[in-house]
């Protein structure tokens, strides 16, 4: 499957791309302020005429800008302009005005529209995933998984994804602090958000378990000293502390606690994530509208190799609502992305034993 994702650049010797104009540019005159009349990029590969010559961006953003600098064409957050910028103008994107997005470049499994629902069989979707995580895998690239606090409740998730990551399919996690903390909880107290992860019954004042998780670990300063005190027995983060797997926490308004870890300034946290997306070659969100979204949005839907060569990132969203899901697609612009309506411990542990008990478990 994975040999149907080529893209295939424009013939740019045709007679509209040689009389297309080169984009108009503006400089920017106060630092997070965009000229009037600026363009919005867009998921989509985009070309941009620039001195006579059709460049792409070597990576994607929804709804940035894209600035000129040193004869090439660079994605940036509004924010992050600064005087003397030189922001492309344009409102169309046929190549008249010398902004052309070209969505026929990847083939139909990357621009497949709609998603895999509850009323259609999604084996195809499975089947693309597997051969990415394998691929991906083999080739040392980076799969990053967004995580909401649902998918470390339960005791077999927790273990599929520990599984997962000691084989290597788990190379970034991008998540929040009530993910953390609970999955913590987990390792602690044997509960998460006070049920039992194994029999999911409440505690008695279980509710007052995942605080007194935050403020134990507040009180040693981090994760990574409260897991060598030896407090945590088991989990996700555990397992991911000691692979030395990057894990990205954004805050949140109203976080109890929060954990030490977790980044307080929203474009911090932006600055945080795209860090780990940039590198990404697959991402996966499992049942979080909030970070999915904002990650499908902010994510790359394409990376560019040492030859030019554009592959696809793909976004597989799960969730157990459809509505979720349909907003991932959108914030993705149906490039690169799959979504799946399911349970997402069912999901995590079809994942476990394809990937996994049919291989041969490695440094279980």
């Amino acid at each position: 499957m994975l040999e149907r994702l080529d893209f295939n650049p424009p013939d740019f010797s045709l007679e509209k791309f040689r009389q297309a104009k080169s984009v108009t540019t503006k400089e920017v005159i106060k630092d997070g302020v965009a000229p009037s009349g600026f363009y919005l990029t867009s998921h989509l590969p985009t070309y941009y005429k620039v001195a006579g010559s059709w460049l792409m961006p070597r990576t994607s953003s929804q709804d940035c800008l894209a600035v000129i600098e040193n004869g090439g064409v660079h994605i940036r957050e509004f924010r992050n302009l600064k005087k003397g910028d030189r922001v492309v103008l344009g409102r169309t994107f046929d190549g008249t005005d010398g902004i052309y997005r070209y969505e026929e470049g990847f083939s139909y499994p990357v621009l497949a529209r709609g998603g895999d629902f509850v009323e259609s069989s999604n084996a195809s979707s499975y089947k693309l995933l597997f051969d990415l995580l394998r691929d991906i895998r083999e080739k040392e690239g980076t799969i990053t998984w967004v995580l909401g606090p649902a998918v470390v409740f339960d005791y077999d998730t927790r273990k599929a994804l520990s599984r997962l990551a000691k084989a290597g399919f788990v190379n970034a996690l991008l998540g929040g602090n009530a993910m953390a903390t609970h999955d913590l909880e987990g390792g602690y107290l044997n509960t998460a958000l006070g049920q039992d992860i194994y029999t999911q019954v409440s505690d008695p004042l279980g509710h007052y378990n995942h605080l007194d998780t935050l403020n134990a670990i507040r009180r040693v300063g981090s994760i990574d000293k409260f897991i060598e005190e030896g407090h945590v027995a088991d989990g996700f983060i555990k397992t991911l502390k000691s692979l030395d797997v990057p894990i990205v926490l954004a805050g949140s308004i109203r976080d109890d606690g929060p954990l030490p870890e977790v980044t307080g300034s929203c474009y911090e946290s932006l600055d945080n994530v795209k860090e780990i997306t940039e590198k990404s070659d697959l991402i996966i969100g499992l049942a979080t509208t909030l970070h999915s979204v904002s990650t499908a949005e902010t994510a790359p839907s394409y990376k560019m190799g040492p030859k030019g060569e554009v592959f696809p990132v793909f976004f597989f969203s799960v969730d157990v609502t459809e509505n979720a899901v349909r907003k991932v697609l959108a914030a993705r612009d149906n490039v690169a992305v799959r979504g799946l309506v399911t349970n997402v411990q069912d999901f995590v542990v079809k994942l476990e034993k394809e990937l996994i008990d049919e291989e041969g478990a490695k440094n279980d």
